[in-house]
C-alpha cells in the first residue's frame, strides 16, 4: 500500500477511520506513560486527529507525520490554528504552537528529522498498514525511539473473512511477534466495540475487538 492510496482517499473524502472525538483510551491510559511536561510525543500517520490537540493541551510537544497535505490543512482549518511552513526535505514541516507536523512518507523519516522523543502514540498507524508493511513500520519505530521510551498502541482485530481493511485486523499474537524483540509489552485492555461502529457492522463484521497496549523500547536491542 503506497502513499498514493492514502492521498486518493483524502482527496475523495473517504476517511471513515477519522473520529472527531478524543480517544478515550488516550485520556484514560496516558498518565501511565508518565511523560514529562514538555516531552515530545510522536504520532505516526496522524491524519487530522484531535488527539494531537489533547496531547498539546496536557503540556506535551507533539510531532505528527502525515502523507496528505489535505489532512494537515483540514486539521489547521478545523481547529483555527495558524502555522508556519518550512522545507525539511523530503518533508514539509508545519508548526502550530506546540504541534509540529511533517508532511510526507513515514518510511522516509530519519532520526535527525524526528529528533528526541519522550513517547509514541499509535491509534491508527499499525492498523492502517497491510501485513507486509508492518515489520518495516516497527523497525522504523525501533530505530527512532530511545531505550525506555513508552508507546501507547491501540489495535483492532476481526474475522478477515468478513471484511477487508483498512483498517486492517491485527491479532494479539502478531503484536507480540512484531514488537517482542525490541519492546516490552503490557496489555492494558481488550473489548468488543462493534456496537460503537455501525459502519463496520454494515460491512459485515460480527465482532470487533479493540486492544490497548503499553510498550516500552528495550535497552540493548538493535534493529
Amino acid at each position: 500500500m503506497n502513499p498514493q492510496f492514502w492521498l486518493q482517499r483524502w482527496a475523495r473524502g473517504e476517511i471513515g477511520w477519522h473520529s472527531d472525538d478524543i480517544n478515550p483510551h488516550l485520556t484514560g491510559y496516558w498518565p501511565r506513560l508518565a511523560v514529562p511536561a514538555g516531552g515530545r510525543v510522536f504520532v505516526p500517520l496522524c491524519g487530522k486527529s484531535r488527539d494531537l490537540l489533547w496531547l498539546a493541551s496536557r503540556g506535551q510537544r507533539v510531532l505528527g507525520v502525515e502523507v496528505s497535505a489535505l489532512a494537515v490543512r483540514a486539521f489547521l482549518d478545523e481547529n483555527d490554528l495558524t502555522a508556519t511552513r518550512t522545507e525539511a526535505a523530503p518533508f514539509v514541516r508545519v508548526v502550530a504552537a506546540e504541534i509540529e507536523l511533517l508532511i510526507g512518507d513515514f518510511f522516509a523519516l530519519t532520526p535527525v528529522l524526528v529528533g528526541s522523543l519522550a513517547a509514541v502514540y499509535d491509534r491508527a498507524a499499525l492498523i492502517a498498514l497491510p501485513p507486509d508493511q508492518r515489520p518495516a513500520y516497527v523497525a522504523m519505530l525501533a530505530g527512532l525511539v530511545p531505550a525506555g521510551v513508552p508507546l501507547l498502541l491501540i489495535t483492532l482485530d476481526y474475522d478477515q473473512n468478513e471484511m477487508t481493511g483498512p483498517p486492517f485486523a491485527v491479532t494479539g499474537a502478531e503484536v507480540e511477534r512484531l514488537f517482542g524483540g525490541t519492546f516490552t509489552l503490557a496489555p492494558l485492555a481488550a473489548a468488543d466495540v462493534l456496537a460503537e461502529h455501525p459502519r463496520f457492522q454494515a460491512r459485515g463484521l460480527t465482532a470487533l475487538t479493540e486492544r490497548v497496549y503499553l510498550l516500552r523500547r528495550r535497552a540493548g536491542f538493535d534493529v
